[in-house]
């Protein structure tokens, strides 16, 4: 199956590009996510624009990521969530509250950037990857406390 990727798809590509995979991947999982459109002539127009957007947010230069990089490892960003007894925690640390704490500790960082290998279930320190630059991906210490 033809498709135009209209978000950032880890392991396939990123918004704009024109990809071939196989029909129930792009049927059962990309199509109904909005993740991509079905290739066409007139949609094959839209990935100019779809381009012109992903430019517009990306990190060009690769000494500015690396810059960002530094700014992401320099110290442990704090995320705040919900505990019960024995500090368990309700849930699991989800990429939108990474994003959030990255965000309040000033940089922001798009979701779909974070990668978590295991889910955080615990308190404590952990280490998610955050790629900021096609070339460059970040080591980010999380400090996960409970929120008062």
């Amino acid at each position: 199956m033809k498709l135009i990727l209209t978000h950032e798809v880890t392991n396939v590509g990123a918004p704009g590009d024109i990809v071939e995979v196989k029909d129930g991947y792009g049927r059962n999982f990309l199509l109904p996510r909005n993740f991509a459109i079905r290739w066409s002539k007139g949609a094959a127009k839209q990935v100019e624009s779809i381009k012109a957007a992903r430019d517009a947010h990306a990190v060009h230069d690769l000494e500015e990521a690396q810059s960002i990089k530094g700014n992401l490892e320099s110290a442990p960003i704090n995320v705040s969530v919900l505990a019960g007894r024995g500090d368990r925690l309700f849930g699991a640390v989800t990429v939108s509250d990474i994003a959030e704490a990255l965000g309040v500790a000033g940089a922001k960082v798009d979701k779909r950037r974070i990668e978590v290998g295991n889910p955080i279930k615990s308190l404590g320190m952990h280490t998610v990857s955050v790629r900021v630059h096609p070339e460059v991906s970040a080591q980010v210490k999380l400090n996960v406390v409970v929120a008062k």
